[in-house]
């Protein structure tokens, strides 16, 4: 009877990472990570402050251009949207809220109740100036 050898062969070896291996990888991974988190979180706060003073800037344009239309300044944010100004209450993206706009009305109140608004939020910008005084 011939025996049959059960001496594995090289390329008949189990392939697969040692432990070392993995630790190089999630290393590395981990480095990545250390350095392209902070830089998304800082774009984020970034486009927020970018959105924040647009929806200014667009609402505040509105607000003109209804008191231009009718002689008078709007009561409120809704009577923006009811008139077909806005289509939608613009959102405070640092509060994400509709509800936390400051309204500041006009110096003459027989004009209307809605003259110029401001951010709710707390904090300030990247530049120091604070999210109400935008």
């Amino acid at each position: 009877m011939r025996q049959i050898s059960h001496r594995i062969q090289p390329w008949q070896r189990e392939r697969g990472f040692t432990l070392i291996e993995l630790l190089v990888v999630l290393s590395i991974v981990a480095l990545l990570l250390s350095i392209s988190v902070p830089k998304y979180f800082h774009s984020l706060d970034y486009s927020k402050e970018v959105i924040l003073k647009e929806n200014l800037r667009v609402v505040r344009k509105t607000i003109d251009q209804y008191y231009s239309d009718t002689g008078h300044y709007p009561d409120d944010l809704d009577e923006l949207v009811s008139k077909k100004y806005l289509r939608a209450l613009p959102v405070d993206p640092i509060t994400s809220s509709a509800a936390t706009w400051i309204l500041i009305a006009p110096e003459d109140i027989k004009l209307g109740k809605l003259f110029d608004l401001h951010s709710g939020a707390q904090g300030a910008t990247r530049d120091g100036v604070g999210f109400g005084q935008l």
